[in-house]
């Protein structure tokens, strides 16, 4: 009705004025006549049903696309970069109208390599860093694939072996975990090794926020120890204090320690392991781990150690104190208020990457505009088309990232009704069950791993190739650390990353996303 109503004021108006004039000698030449108004968008909308109107073309400029939408209109080419200031035509801009359903867009993929591995010298090398042959000889033996460095690992590789606190603010994928333990290996083995050394007091600590990047970061460190004469240790949570204790007293003497901040707790609180002769401390992840979840821990650890004031410290031989070094995918904050509790910002060197928050050029995003209850369907639809065209020919594996444990297990469980494999992993499950999930999924034992953002923070994934946000992250820095699963350095697929987006405060995000891709910002 509520259509119809325009059309025949139309007919009305148009009758009203080809309508005889029938009165005009009963009313006299002086008397006005009546005059109707139509209202022009009726009049366009009349002509153009006359002419039998045609949609305008659109124009589309040849060449490679940067953001390619479902309107063509709205379809930028990679060769254009909008000012700061100059206004984008978003593809997101009306997705908080109901009638925006099934929109979508995509930022396409402008480059092949990861920016980690541009703008390198062919003749750069790890010699040309400043570290010793027995520990490049280690790095072959242990890492053969790796043979020059990345750009994180050029800039922090020297000021670490100068004896500089650093804070390392990089992309995903970078390589930043051998850019701190290759420096801090060399400094272990140049100082002299105490007698009655033990596990209960270990000369170099590696902090990370989850078990899983615990069992990661021991395997890199201890693939490196074993050449170098190193014994690493892992201190995983889940464990009461008593099956602490009688890890440690099993464990041999350890050089390295690597741990999560509660275990690491509450064995600082039980007086099972001693930090004073601590070489050096790395805060791995240390956005998230100055999160508050978190920090009080941080906080407690870092007063337990003896960090150095200034570089001079770190050489006295009968008092070394430690180094710190604090790395991460995002910028932290509250940085200084806690440097400033335990050594002087003045010796601290920030290192940041050029593309730093910055939208990953060498990944395909596509963000699409669903309803809730459509969401299982297009899943199980992405999930099927992956497993046939792995039947043709290999392919990556697929992360599927949920933000709450509960909905990890419900889509867990609809999956298997449609008997799709696939292995979960939340924060939830008990610590024997996450043992060695992610692991197993590295290995390739299954293809689909359905996880929480416990998975998001510095898990190597270079054989995933498709990332799914079934549940849009709630914060860009989880966006930024959850597509730092694709696209790695030394990943074996091109990565791409597909988000359902569903919430008014989703679209707020999507649109800020959009816009930094449009700009090429951060």
């Amino acid at each position: 009705m509520a259509l119809e109503r325009p059309t025949r004021l139309l007919s009305l108006a148009v009758r009203l004025l080809l309508e005889p004039r029938r009165n005009i000698a009963v009313r006299g030449s002086d008397e006005p006549l009546p005059v109707v108004r139509i209202p022009r968008a009726l009049q366009r909308r009349q002509q153009q049903r006359d002419r039998g109107s045609f949609p305008r073309p659109v124009l589309v400029r040849p060449g490679p696309l940067l953001v390619s939408a479902r309107r063509p209109e709205l379809n930028q080419p990679a060769r254009l970069t909008l000012g700061r200031w100059e206004c984008a035509p978003l593809a997101s801009r009306g997705w908080r109208h109901r009638r925006s359903l099934k929109d979508h867009f995509s930022i396409e993929r402008v480059q092949q390599e990861a920016p980690a591995l541009t703008n390198l010298s062919s003749r750069g090398s790890f010699v040309d860093l400043g570290l010793e042959p027995r520990v490049l000889l280690a790095l072959q033996e242990a890492a053969p694939e790796v043979v020059r460095p990345t750009s994180v690992q050029s800039k922090t590789i020297p000021p670490l072996l100068r004896g500089r606190h650093i804070l390392c603010a990089a992309e995903t994928g970078s390589g930043k975990t051998l850019s701190y333990l290759l420096p801090l290996f060399q400094r272990l083995l140049s100082r002299p090794d105490p007698d009655s050394r033990s596990s209960a007091a270990p000369r170099g600590l590696v902090l990370v926020p989850s078990r899983e990047l615990a069992e990661q970061v021991r395997a890199v460190a201890q693939s490196l120890g074993r050449y170098l004469g190193l014994q690493v240790i892992e201190l995983g949570g889940g464990l009461g204090r008593a099956k602490l204790k009688l890890q440690l007293c099993r464990q041999p003497s350890a050089d390295v320690l690597v741990a999560t901040p509660g275990a690491l707790w509450k064995a600082l609180k039980s007086q099972l392991i001693s930090l004073q002769l601590l070489s050096f401390i790395v805060l791995d992840e240390a956005d998230t781990l100055l999160d508050e979840s978190f920090l009080e821990l941080v906080d407690y650890i870092l007063e337990k150690s003896p960090i150095a004031e200034s570089p001079a410290e770190l050489e006295d031989p009968f008092n070394p104190k430690a180094q710190l070094v604090m790395v991460g995918a995002t910028f932290p904050e509250g940085v200084n208020q806690l440097l400033s509790k335990v050594t002087s910002p003045d010796y601290l060197t920030t290192i940041t990457s050029s593309k730093l928050h910055c939208i990953m050029p060498h990944v395909r995003q596509t963000f699409m505009r669903l309803k809730g209850a459509e969401k299982v369907t297009e899943l199980v639809q992405i999930l099927k088309q992956h497993d046939k065209a792995n039947k043709t020919k290999p392919s990556g594996t697929v992360l599927v990232f949920c933000n709450s444990s509960s909905t990890v297990n419900w889509l867990g469980y609809i999956l298997d009704d449609h008997k799709i494999q696939h292995l979960r992993l939340q924060g939830q499950m008990p610590a024997s069950m996450r043992t060695g999930i992610f692991q197993s999924f590295q290995k390739g034992s299954q293809d689909i791993l359905i996880c929480t953002d416990i998975a998001s923070r510095g898990l190597d994934s270079i054989h995933v190739e498709l990332v799914v946000n079934y549940d849009f992250p709630p914060t860009l820095q989880d966006y930024i650390h959850r597509a730092g699963r694709v696209g790695r350095v030394g990943s074996e697929v091109p990565g791409t990353i597909i988000s359902f987006v569903t919430h008014p405060w989703d679209v707020s995000l999507v649109q800020k996303i959009e816009l930094a891709a449009r700009r090429r910002r951060t």
